[in-house]
């Protein structure tokens, strides 16, 4: 089912009677393709909850208009729009079974479209099979891990094979390890159900890992919308280059003068094509070069044997962060008792920005 979302706003009211109003969603354009998995990413408070409940039904819009394939249902209600939605926090019945809490959306639906009780039981044990807890249908909430719980809820959600399936920070309740292997479950299960899919979390490991496309949010404004990949390589401007990537990226104050990037008193990249005067310089860590002639020269603090990588840390004066780091190949790592390290600069990994308004500004590769 594709989902189009047509100049969407969301403002609520100030609780002051001098405050202004809270704008939550700012004038959201976007087209979801149908089958597609869409990550919606950005810190808290961004708005990207709210954008989901409007799209659920739970939010009405302040205006704009949100389609499910040819269909207005901007004010249709949320029982009616076809959506599963699974919440955070789960929101299981802790007095039934995983069997009944799969079973209660169908059990609650009226009219000639609900199902018989033999269609009820068989639709409740494919849902669970597909998440694969169906030997658990007998047991209560209580007796399940946090990861069984959460794929109940994906089952009651999948129950009555919604036209768009919501997910609201489902994996944010569980471990570090539960997590990696319920958003692989999660990515599996949207694929087998070619259901459209939208995904909210502040995580960005988990929205790049699992999405076919991201939506990076700020402040109620979209700030950049593409595949994973592209949007880590291409960030549009500063807030979404630091918001991305781990370790975040590395950011400078530098300047251009002549075609070359200064740090400091370092020309460490030709940059042609940009104009001269100040910038903010963003380096991600993968993008330094371990390189005993390199132009690029920081002081050493230590040096992190992380197996696969080796993460060099160390300081520059140019920086913002309170220290640089570099990931290297784990071969490559530097002698530890060195004061100085020196580096070469992947083009394709550092990026310009505006230091003003933070927009990328742009030079030759």
């Amino acid at each position: 089912m594709k989902v189009v979302l047509k100049n969407l706003t969301k403002r609520f009211p100030s609780r002051t009677k001098k405050g202004d109003d809270v704008i939550a969603v700012n004038d959201f354009n976007f087209e979801i393709p149908d089958g597609k998995l869409i990550g919606l990413l950005g810190p808290s408070g961004c708005g990207k909850s709210t954008t989901l409940n409007l799209i659920s039904g739970l939010e009405a819009p302040t205006s704009g208009q949100i389609f499910f394939g040819d269909d207005d249902v901007t004010r249709l209600p949320p029982e009616n729009r076809g959506v599963g939605l699974v919440f955070q926090n789960y929101a299981l019945y802790p007095h039934l079974t995983v069997q009944d809490n799969i079973l209660f959306p169908l059990q609650s639906m009226k009219g000639k479209n609900k199902p018989g009780k033999q269609e009820m039981l068989d639709k409740a044990r494919e849902a669970a099979r597909l998440v694969q807890i169906d030997e658990l249908m007998d047991r209560k909430p209580s007796e399940l891990s946090g990861g069984q719980q959460q794929r109940v809820a994906i089952a009651r959600a999948l129950v009555k094979m919604p036209r768009v399936l919501l997910l609201d920070e489902p994996l944010s309740n569980l471990d570090a390890r539960l997590r990696l292997q319920t958003r692989e479950e999660i990515r599996r299960i949207q694929q087998e159900t070619g259901v459209t899919t939208i995904f909210v979390t502040h995580d960005q490991d988990e929205a790049m890992s699992i999405s076919d496309m991201i939506v990076v949010m700020k402040a109620g404004v979209v700030q950049q919308i593409g595949q994973p990949q592209d949007v880590y390589d291409d960030p549009e401007n500063l807030f979404v280059a630091t918001f991305l990537g781990t370790p975040p990226i590395n950011v400078f104050d530098g300047r251009v003068a002549n075609g070359m990037l200064m740090l400091g008193d370092q020309a460490v990249l030709p940059v042609k094509g940009a104009p001269d005067g100040p910038v903010t310089a963003a380096i991600r860590p993968e993008g330094f070069v371990l390189d005993a002639a390199g132009p690029f020269r920081c002081a050493l603090q230590r040096v992190e044997v992380m197996g696969r990588d080796t993460s060099v840390v160390s300081t520059h004066p140019a920086s913002r962060n309170a220290v640089v780091r570099s990931i290297i190949p784990a071969r490559q790592r530097p002698d530890a008792a060195l004061e100085t390290v020196r580096f070469s600069l992947m083009p394709e990994k550092v990026h310009l920005f505006d230091p003003e308004t933070g927009n990328r500004v742009r030079f030759d590769l």
